[in-house]
């Protein structure tokens, strides 16, 4: 049996909820919350829904259907951005690839990927604007335009360092979003 009772247990103390009070505001039996807490039963759907409700969490969070931690997966998925490097736009479509295919069998993951995967979309928006800006500049002679190539050597240092900073943290056990998170294209 998942251990939804202690989530739902820790999720309750974090609240500042007794379990009297959050019976009362979902609208469920005391004894059905004891029961879920102490991993007597599961909640069913409604139950589970009411609770989550009134913790301001999804259902989702609480339940794992059989979800693991796997930290080689998340290191991995972290290198796998460096395929740019040899592949345009390998640090979109590699990623994609893993995080569609393990997005909802890894413990924070679906997160993770998405973070990851909209920080590289940008990246890679950022980057082919600076490319191609200079390449105009250069060609038309026009103006101070090194300054443009710089920031593209700029980018591509970081798109080098970051993940493998990443990946190192990751094989250590901070599994959390890691990159900065500018826009949500991917949710």
């Amino acid at each position: 049996m998942n251990e939804i009772g202690k989530k739902i247990k820790e999720l309750r103390r974090k609240k500042g909820f007794s379990q009297e009070e959050l019976a009362e505001s979902a609208k469920v039996n005391l004894r059905t919350i004891q029961r879920i807490e102490n991993n007597e039963s599961e909640p069913r759907g409604k139950t589970l829904n009411l609770i989550c409700e009134v913790l301001e969490i999804n259902a989702e969070d609480v339940l794992d259907y059989g979800k693991q931690t796997d930290k080689t997966y998340l290191t991995i998925f972290h290198l796998t951005v460096l395929t740019f490097l040899a592949i345009p736009v390998g640090n979109i479509i590699i990623p994609l690839i893993m995080w569609m295919n393990k997005k909802d069998k890894i413990i924070g993951f679906k997160k993770i990927g998405a973070n990851l995967l909209n920080y590289q979309i940008i990246w890679s928006i950022f980057t082919f604007i600076s490319i191609t800006t200079f390449a105009f500049f250069k060609i038309m002679h026009y103006g101070y335009y090194p300054i443009l190539f710089y920031i593209f050597i700029g980018l591509y240092a970081i798109n080098i360092i970051l993940p493998i900073i990443f990946a190192f943290k990751t094989s250590k056990g901070k599994t959390e979003s890691l990159y900065p998170s500018i826009i949500k294209l991917i949710k």
